[in-house]
């Protein structure tokens, strides 16, 4: 056994933030600290001791926009989350973990078809586990779906938190595109998650990799990570960004046909700049999740014989090789991550909310 506590120390959305449906005044959400019981754990589950948890841009919607959770709250949010075994199934005692964003049941015909990552039944922390998230000092998971951390070297364990869902999900979206060695690949926005879409794409073989999105500071470094060419969407329509991006393969002598898109910002104007470029033979991935409604033709994926495709979270049978892309280098985290206090958590909350942070917000608990 490891050091087994005697209560789960966790930050706890109490209340999400909601409308007054009279006067349509905006009721800030709450979160607050709490003490949670260790539950009894089943002989395949572990008590993991929490390094770091990341905060994602859906931790944000459950606490701002509205989206529903399936365990109401109070709830303690967080699903992107590395740290140590401490207790439960003696196999992994004393490992160090990544817990896997959503983790399948393993028994229904998705599972058994590949397509575990969208299983109906599945337990994802901070949402459909319980009261139990890892905005928290510990976390029970079920271990069958555990990733072990081996020879990390200098790089942090809580900065590995992000593996967990930042760098996965891109990984099982270039797995939905069927990316192949050579395609040619747009990647709109790239903030916490678009950032590693970008590098996964480039270390799975992309060809030319098109970087769009409004913040130039991003745009000049992402260059340095796996892009090929920036672009500056600022004050333009999916027009004149398709303009951009036509003289551009005209310049580089680039096919018109093929292109796997991938929407990562989730924001109205990024879907609809995604689907103005969605053209022959093309595949639009739509990663990012957002609340608005868009018009578009659907007659024109007849026409271009091309694919809208949606993706969900990572399959945990691909944690493995998505961490050695890390751990070996060939996806750069250091640049795009920083850790805070768990006690900051509702300042983080607000300053991700109103700009999605250059680096991945990882919270350390500090109870």
């Amino acid at each position: 056994m490891g050091n087994v506590p005697d209560t789960i120390q966790t930050w706890q959305m109490v209340q999400p933030t909601t409308r007054n449906k009279e006067t349509n005044e905006i009721i800030p959400g709450k979160i607050e600290k709490k003490e949670l019981p260790v539950p009894d754990l089943m002989p395949q589950d572990v008590l993991v001791e929490v390094a770091g948890c990341g905060v994602c841009h859906t931790d944000l919607g459950y606490f701002y926009d509205g989206v529903p959770t399936v365990s109401k709250p109070p709830l303690t949010l967080g699903h992107e989350i590395s740290g140590t075994v401490v207790a439960g199934d003696d196999a992994w005692i004393g490992k160090e973990v990544l817990i896997p964003a959503v983790m399948p049941c393993r028994r229904c015909y998705l599972c058994k078809t590949g397509r575990g990552n969208r299983c109906l039944n599945q337990k994802m922390p901070g949402n459909s586990i319980g009261i139990y998230g890892g905005f928290s000092s510990h976390i029970p998971v079920p271990s069958i779906d555990l990733c072990e951390i081996k020879d990390r070297g200098e790089t942090p364990l809580a900065h590995l938190a992000v593996v967990a869902d930042a760098a996965t999900t891109p990984f099982q979206a270039a797995k939905r595109a069927d990316l192949q060695i050579g395609d040619n690949v747009i990647v709109i926005g790239i903030g916490g998650v678009g950032q590693y879409m970008v590098q996964v794409a480039k270390a799975l073989g992309a060809g030319c990799v098109i970087a769009v999105d409004i913040d130039e500071k991003r745009l000049e470094q992402i260059i340095n990570y796996g892009a090929d060419v920036a672009i500056n969407a600022t004050g333009k329509g999916s027009r004149e960004i398709s303009g951009e991006i036509k003289a551009l393969r005209k310049q580089k002598g680039l096919p018109g046909y093929g292109w796997k898109i991938f929407e990562v910002t989730g924001s109205k104007p990024g879907q609809e700049t995604a689907l103005g470029l969605l053209s022959f033979t093309g595949k639009l991935i739509v990663v990012g999740f957002g609340m608005q409604k868009l018009e578009y033709s659907i007659s024109r994926l007849m026409a271009f014989d091309a694919e809208i495709i949606g993706t969900w979270g990572c399959l945990p049978e691909y944690y493995p090789q998505v961490l050695g892309m890390v751990l070996s280098g060939k996806i750069d985290m250091a640049p795009f991550v920083q850790t805070r206090p768990m006690s900051s958590i509702s300042a983080a909350f607000e300053e991700a909310h109103t700009k999605s942070p250059d680096r991945r917000i990882v919270l350390v608990p500090d109870f």
